[in-house]
């Protein structure tokens, strides 16, 4: 396969990657002690439904419970309700769902269980904001950050400070029962407390750290959204505040743990795999052209590593749009890349996202290679100028070289497989 179809084999790797972050296969594994009293599910992100109907099918014994993910990304449960709203800008499903949500933690004792299950998204999927900035503003506050090239670290420290139920606010709502969040983590570094901006557990940042966030990528936000963040009356909850002393958080899934089934698979098949990196940020269309120097060096020099090779590294890249083109951050890094790679032979690339939606798109990601650049000429495209556009998505339509999965119902952030012949 990796002779005759590279493009098959980079997307054999993408999928195993993904089933490796697979709720069905790593909840059971991670189940919490029964309690002597109710046990109560709640949840947000991209993953949380399917992670809800795996613990459901795993857990042996009574449960009630209420979960939220992105529209199509439901599955059925007989005892956990689902809901569905809208990413990346919030809309009033996810208002109604996040105000149900806190109602349903209220008024729980000491022998209660609370399992939260969190996945990425969840922050636009789960919106609370103040009520003197209401629902339009916050959504203003979220395209403001998905426009600016903040990173996802960035981007959740700041929606933190404008949300009545983020930064650990749900678990104290379900205080005094004890809260055991499981989390698939979609953040470069895997900090717990930034997937999904943290509803069950707080994090350290400051609303100096949020503030800086606005003056270091210019941010045109609201005035309510303004007036609301230099109130210092509007505290977020301490990591130390006892409310969360007997609370238990796990990271269940990661970026990691999916790049290195990634590798095993690769070396089954006889190609020695290289992993960069987890974590890697940045500007999509840059870390393209970094991935593209390395993969020069090992086609034509063999270092730091003989072909034949394959590079994988995940992480979260950032797009700051310059034009009003389609696509998202893996699109637009294999553009970069493209671009860089020119004429080149025995190169082979996959960038996608792990939960299915590259961006706002119905694509995955896509795939690239030495030749990318001439094909999207003789179609008509100019490569550089869609870059500049933001159009990424429109380019790879036209080639014919988009990868669609539909929804993975996981999220472990982006994959990048760059194979090296």
């Amino acid at each position: 396969m990796t002779g005759d179809d590279p493009k098959n084999f980079l997307k054999s790797l993408f999928l195993r990657a993904v089933d490796a972050a697979d709720p069905v296969r790593i909840i059971p594994q991670n189940l919490p002690a029964k309690p002597k009293g109710r046990t109560i599910v709640i949840g947000a992100g991209k993953a949380s439904a399917a992670m809800a109907k795996a613990f459901e099918d795993a857990w042996d014994g009574d449960l009630t419970g209420l979960v939220v993910t992105r529209y199509d990304y439901g599955v059925d449960c007989s005892r956990i309700e689902i809901l569905e709203s809208a990413h990346p800008v919030p809309d009033a499903a996810g208002l109604r769902a996040a105000n149900r949500m806190l109602e349903f933690v209220s008024g729980l004792g000491e022998d209660d269980l609370v399992v939260a299950l969190i996945s990425g998204g969840g922050s636009s999927l789960l919106p609370l904001p103040p009520a003197s900035i209401g629902l339009e503003g916050k959504a203003a506050v979220n395209d403001a950050l998905l426009k600016s090239g903040a990173t996802i670290h960035e981007m959740n420290c700041l929606r933190k400070y404008m949300s009545t139920i983020k930064g650990g606010r749900l678990a104290a709502a379900a205080h005094p029962a004890r809260v055991v969040s499981l989390v698939l983590s979609d953040i470069p570094g895997d900090d717990p407390a930034l997937v999904a901006s943290g509803p069950t557990i707080p994090d350290a940042s400051s609303r100096a750290d949020a503030l800086a966030i606005v003056d270091r990528y210019k941010l045109s936000l609201p005035t309510s959204a303004m007036d609301w963040l230099r109130d210092e009356s509007n505290r977020a909850p301490d990591p130390a505040d006892p409310r969360f002393a007997l609370n238990e958080v796990r990271t269940i899934g990661a970026a990691q743990m999916s790049l290195q089934a990634a590798a095993e698979t690769a070396r089954g098949a006889g190609i020695e795999a290289h992993i960069l990196s987890d974590a890697i940020e940045g500007e999509a269309r840059d870390v393209g052209l970094m991935h593209a120097a390395l993969a020069r060096q090992v086609l034509m020099r063999d270092e730091p590593f003989a072909k034949p090779a394959l590079i994988l590294s995940g992480g979260e890249t950032t797009v700051t749009l310059r034009g009003k083109g389609r696509g998202g951050r893996n699109t637009e890094f294999l553009l970069g890349f493209a671009i860089a790679v020119r004429g080149l032979s025995g190169i082979h690339a996959l960038a996608a996202d792990t939960d299915g939606i590259d961006g706002s798109e119905a694509n995955a990601g896509a795939f690239a290679d030495g030749s990318t650049f001439d094909r999207l000429l003789k179609a008509g495209i100019d490569p550089r100028a869609c870059l500049a556009g933001n159009d990424a998505y429109s380019a790879f339509d036209a080639i014919g070289d988009l990868l669609v999965t539909g929804p993975t119902r996981t999220n472990v952030n982006d994959f990048r497989a760059i194979l090296l012949k």
